[in-house]
C-alpha cells in the first residue's frame, strides 16, 4: 500500500507557512544588510569573537558528547532497531548511499582543505616549532582529527533522529520531530516547533554558504592557475550565478537521477585523482604517514577531544581558528547534512547506519588527508617545492599547487576542478531539498518552485559572506551559525535517548521480540514433545485405566 504523502505538495501553500516566510524574511535581510552595510565584515568579526571567547569552550564540548552518544548507540542493545518497520529492508544500495552522503557531508571542503590544512599545521602547530619534523608529523594527526569521527558524529546525531522519529514513529521529516517527546506533537508545527525549524533553515543557510563560498574560491584559484584569470570578487560572482544555475537544473531532477548519479559519478573522479597521486607521489611516506598519524590519532583522541588550550601553553588563537571553527561549521551543517543523510537512509538498523556515517568516512577523509596533503608536506619539508609560500597567499590555491608538481598537472587541475564544480552542485541540490522539506512541513520531495527558491537564495547567501569578507567572513558564518543548533542537538540527544529506552523497556525492540518469539516456540515445542512422550508410553494407559476405576 502506498504511504500517504506528508508535508505541503503546493507551493502556495508553502508560502504561506510561518517557518518559509520567516526564514525567508531573514535570508532576504541578510543579503540586503550585507550588499549595501559598508562595516558589514566588522560586524561578523566582531560576532565571531564575541562567540569564540564566550562560548568557544560549548563546541569543544558538544562535539565531544556527540561523539560520545553516538559509539553508545552502536555498542547498545538499541542498535538494532530500525529506522523504519521491523523487516524493510534499506532503500538504496550501500554504494549509492555512502557516495551521496559523502558528496552532501565533505566533498568541497576535503578538495579545498585537503592539502591547505595540513600545511598551514605544518607552519602554525598547536604546539611546539614551526617547520620540525615534529609539526609535520602533527600535522597530519589533527587534520585527523578535524576531518574524522567528531564531525561525522555531529552528522549521525541529527540523521538518526529524524530518521527515528520520521520513519519508526510516522512524524514528518521535521527537526521538531526530533524534539516529540519533550515539547508533544501539537507543538510540531506550532511555535516551539516552528522555532526550531527555522533555527535549522538559518544554520543551513549559513552552513552550506559556507562550504559554497569555499568551493567558487577554490575554483577561481584553478581559473587562476591554468589561465592567469584574477581570482578576485567579479570572477567569484560569474562562478556562482554559473554554478547555482546547475545547481538549480539538478535539482529537477530529484535524488534519483540528479543527486544520486553525480555523486557515484564525482566520487570515482575523486578516486582516480587520489590513485594518480598516491602512485606517482612519495608512495613509501604516504603510507607510513597514514599509518602512523593513525595510531596518533587514536592514541591522543581524548586528549584533543577536550583540549583547549586554557593555560595558554600553546599558540595563541589556534583553537579558535581551527577546532572551535570547525565544529561550528559541522554544527551548522549538520541539520542540511543530517535532514540529507536521514532522507536517504530509510530501513537500515541504527547500528549498521551509525557504524556507516562514523567509520567509513572518517576512514576516506584520513587517507585522502595522508595522500594530498602527505605529498605537500613531502615536498615542502624534503625538498624546495614553495607550497607553503602559495597557502600563505592564497589557500584556495595549495590544492592546485600540490597538483602542479605533478606531470600532466594541467590535465589534473582541470579534473580537479571538474570535481570541485560537481560537489558544489550536489552540496546546493541537496541544501535545497532539505530547506524545502523544512519549509514545506516535513515533504520529502518538496515542491519544485520551493526547492528553486532556497537554491538561488543559497548563491546569493554565499555571494555577500565573500564580497564581505572572503574566507573570514566564511568562519563567521559557520560559527553564527551553528551555536544556536547546537542547543536544539542537546535536546535532540534527550529526546532520542528517551524515546528508544521506553521501546526498550516496553519491549518492543526487534532483538528484544525476537528472543520472546524463540523462548515461546521453544516452550511450545517442550509442550508437544512432552504430550507425545505421555501419548505414547504403555505405562501411562495402565495408570488412565486404573484412575477411571
Amino acid at each position: 500500500m502506498k504511504k500517504k504523502q506528508k508535508g505541503l505538495t503546493s507551493f502556495s501553500e508553502s508560502l504561506k507557512t510561518p517557518v518559509f516566510l520567516i526564514s525567508l524574511i531573514f535570508a532576504v535581510a541578510f543579503v540586503i544588510a550585507g550588499s549595501v552595510l559598508p562595516d558589514f565584515d566588522d560586524y561578523m568579526d566582531k560576532t565571531f569573537t564575541w562567540i569564540v571567547t564566550n562560548f568557544g569552550w560549548t563546541f569543544i564540548l558538544g562535539g565531544s558528547v556527540f561523539l560520545i552518544i553516538t559509539l553508545f548507540l552502536i555498542i547498545s542493545p538499541l542498535g538494532e532497531i530500525r529506522l523504519g518497520e521491523d523487516n524493510e529492508k534499506p532503500e538504496y544500495s550501500n554504494a549509492s548511499w555512502f557516495a551521496m552522503l559523502f558528496s552532501a557531508g565533505m566533498g568541497i571542503g576535503l578538495l579545498f582543505w585537503g592539502v591547505s590544512e595540513p600545511i598551514n599545521h605544518y607552519n602554525w602547530p598547536a604546539i611546539g616549532e614551526a617547520g620540525t619534523a615534529q609539526s609535520l608529523q602533527l600535522a597530519l594527526q589533527y587534520s585527523f582529527f578535524h576531518w574524522g569521527l567528531h564531525p561525522w558524529a555531529i552528522y549521525s546525531v541529527v540523521a538518526c533522529s529524524l530518521a527515528y522519529f520520521t520513519y519508526r514513529k510516522g512524524l514528518p521529516m521535521l527537526l521538531s520531530s526530533t524534539l516529540e517527546p519533550l515539547i508533544g506533537r501539537k507543538q510540531l508545527n506550532g511555535p516551539l516547533g516552528n522555532t526550531v525549524n527555522i533555527i535549522g533553515v538559518v544554520a543551513t543557510l549559513f552552513g552550506i554558504s559556507t562550504s559554497l563560498g569555499l568551493g567558487v574560491m577554490q575554483i577561481g584559484g584553478g581559473m587562476e592557475t591554468l589561465f592567469n584569470f584574477p581570482n578576485n570578487t567579479f570572477l567569484w560572482l560569474v562562478i556562482i550565478v554559473v554554478v547555482t544555475a546547475l545547481a538549480v537544473v539538478s535539482t529537477t531532477t530529484g535524488i534519483d537521477r540528479g543527486i544520486k548519479w553525480l555523486s557515484q559519478i564525482n566520487l570515482g573522479v575523486a578516486g582516480l585523482l587520489l590513485l594518480f597521486v598516491l602512485i606517482l607521489g612519495p608512495t613509501l611516506f604516504i603510507l607510513n604517514s597514514f599509518t602512523h598519524s593513525t595510531g596518533s590519532y587514536l592514541q591522543n583522541l581524548l586528549s584533543m577531544s577536550f583540549g583547549i588550550d586554557a593555560a595558554g601553553e600553546g599558540s595563541q588563537g589556534w583553537y579558535s581558528t581551527w577546532t572551535i571553527f570547525y565544529w561550528a561549521w559541522w554544527i551548522s551543517w549538520a541539520p542540511f547534512v543530517g535532514s540529507f543523510i536521514a532522507r536517504v537512509s530509510r530501513g537500515r538498523t541504527i547500528r549498521s547506519f551509525s557504524i556507516g556515517v562514523l567509520l567509513v568516512p572518517t576512514g576516506v577523509s584520513m587517507f585522502w588527508f595522508s595522500v594530498f596533503g602527505g605529498t605537500a608536506l613531502y615536498r615542502e619539508h624534503f625538498t624546495d617545492a614553495s607550497i607553503l609560500n602559495t597557502v600563505l597567499k592564497d589557500e584556495a590555491l595549495g590544492f592546485f599547487a600540490m597538483l602542479a608538481q605533478f606531470p600532466f598537472a594541467d590535465v589534473l587541475i582541470v579534473i580537479a576542478m571538474i570535481s570541485l564544480t560537481v560537489f558544489f552542485v550536489t552540496s546546493s541540490d541537496s541544501g535545497t531539498y532539505v530547506i524545502g522539506m523544512l519549509t514545506s512541513k516535513g515533504n520529502m520531495n518538496p515542491p519544485l518552485q520551493l526547492r528553486v527558491t532556497w537554491g538561488v537564495l543559497e548563491g546569493a547567501f554565499a555571494a555577500v559572506l565573500l564580497l564581505s569578507g572572503g574566507l573570514a567572513a566564511l568562519q563567521t558564518a559557520a560559527v553564527v551559525g551553528g551555536f544556536p543548533f547546537m542547543i536544539i542537538m542537546f535536546l535532540m540527544i534527550i529526546s532520542l535517548i528517551k524515546a528508544l529506552f521506553k521501546e526498550l523497556n516496553d519491549g518492543s525492540l526487534p532483538m528484544e521480540r525476537q528472543r520472546v518469539y524463540v523462548a515461546l516456540e521453544d516452550l511450545r515445542d517442550e509442550n508437544k514433545i512432552h504430550e507425545d512422550v505421555i501419548s505414547d508410553d504403555p505405562a501411562n494407559e495402565n495408570i488412565d485405566s486404573d484412575l477411571s476405576k
